[in-house]
């Protein structure tokens, strides 16, 4: 009887401390991270990373990702030649652009989340809004910011104007279990 009550007492504790973790999910390949400014527009992939999220326990959370800034796209070759190369994401000095987070909050129906951007060899503070839609396969993270490319001294060359200074970014990150 003994042991009886000390199984069920120890799978309680075990479930219990479960209870406390956030879920770590799978990034799913059919994520959408685009950019559009008054001058350019496209899309980045090569998603990697943690992403550890549970809607009911915000401060457990936490995301540590990374984008591979060679993927940038804009529907031309030309561009995506010059947006790579160093007068602009100068992509062999820095290959990654990543976001890793410090805080989370409920905000209204959705979160924030506040953390590092690190692009171009600069880090920056930067809150991100976002909304979570669990599905009974995993869910979709949707969120939207705006970056100011010199903020990361992606100054381009002397036309670099053209472009734009600041930018949308609009994140749809599908996510299993």
């Amino acid at each position: 009887m003994k042991n009886i009550l000390i199984s069920i007492l120890f799978l309680f504790v075990v479930a219990s401390l479960k209870a406390f973790v956030a879920v770590e999910w799978t990034i799913n390949e059919e994520y959408s991270i685009k950019f559009s400014g008054s001058g350019a527009n496209g899309t980045f992939r090569g998603l990697t990373g943690t992403i550890v999220f549970d809607p009911e326990l915000p401060d457990q959370s936490s995301f540590d990702v990374s984008v591979d800034a060679s993927t940038i796209s804009t529907g031309n070759k030309t561009k995506d030649k010059h947006a790579r190369g160093s007068s602009w994401f100068d992509v062999r000095k820095y290959p990654e652009i990543s976001f890793k987070s410090q805080h989370f909050k409920k905000v209204g129906s959705g979160y924030e989340v506040k953390g590092t951007l690190d692009m171009h060899g600069v880090r920056k503070e930067v809150t991100i809004p976002f909304v979570f839609k669990a599905n009974e396969t995993g869910g979709l993270f949707e969120g939207n910011f705006k970056i100011d490319r010199e903020d990361f001294e992606i100054t381009g060359p002397l036309f670099g104007f053209m472009v734009g200074d600041e930018f949308d970014i609009t994140l749809k990150i599908p996510v299993g279990k």
